[in-house]
């Protein structure tokens, strides 16, 4: 039986989505061994995406297969896990569906706090960046990202042999109060791309590049020309199409 399972966590204190050798401390990890610790079965769980060390989830998509059909499966996992992790939706899905193979477009979301302290609450989930920035202007780069590019420039890892083409939907920008979120919706992201885009957006919103100058950027293919990777806290995974 195929569960398809939608997933809620905050990354602060994991390293990322994908199960390490090297420490018990990941996503994938984690909800595998509840997996275990509840039914018996060793499993494999298949996600949309791997999310980087650091970030978050709020409708992250996994699939998994049991033996056998089991009930309650998520209030079953949910117990298990930690509180850090939630399961929000779980329910049996076709054989041949995968949760990473079968998606259509997936939205991050990007926050800041250009305050110049971090709200106390949302600190483990929104990146301070204590500078001014101009809303016209990131407005104005993001536009260049539309649509379907080379996304060489944006992607960190520089010995990738699969294709680096995408295609972005839409980049919103909105600000309330001291809190700017970027809004991310493409058919597919490379590895810290959305991190070096926001990095992007801001070097045009402080004025260090002009917003045209991404257009060179995406021509060049060539990731010194990109903004900074933004670190992962102000990261979150917000939904998977299929």
């Amino acid at each position: 039986m195929n569960y398809k399972i939608t997933i809620q966590y905050e990354g602060t204190r994991y390293a990322g989505w994908q199960r390490q050798k090297s420490t018990p401390d990941t996503i994938q990890g984690i909800i595998e061994n509840a997996v275990y610790e509840a039914f018996g079965e060793r499993v494999e769980i298949n996600g949309s995406g791997r999310t980087d060390a650091g970030a978050h989830a709020v409708g992250q998509t996994a699939n998994f297969k049991l033996s056998q059909e089991y009930d309650d499966i998520m209030n079953r996992l949910n117990e298990i896990l930690p509180s850090d992790i939630k399961i929000t939706q779980c329910h049996a899905v076709n054989e041949r569906f995968h949760a990473r193979l079968n998606a259509k477009a997936k939205t991050y979301i990007y926050k800041i706090d250009v305050g110049k302290k971090p709200d106390v609450f949302t600190r483990r989930t929104v990146n301070h960046f204590p500078f001014d920035v101009n809303i016209d202007n990131m407005k104005k780069a993001a536009a260049y990202m539309t649509g379907e590019k080379d996304f060489k420039a944006f992607c960190s890892n520089k010995r990738t042999k699969k294709s680096t083409v995408r295609t972005i939907y839409s980049i919103d920008i909105e600000q309330k109060g001291t809190e700017i979120t970027f809004t991310y919706k493409g058919s597919g992201f490379l590895y810290n791309m959305v991190r070096i885009m926001t990095g992007t957006l801001l070097d045009a919103g402080t004025g260090k590049i002009q917003p045209e100058y991404v257009e060179e950027i995406i021509i060049s293919k060539d990731r010194s020309k990109a903004g900074i990777t933004m670190p992962p806290r102000g990261l979150t995974l917000v939904s998977v199409e299929y």
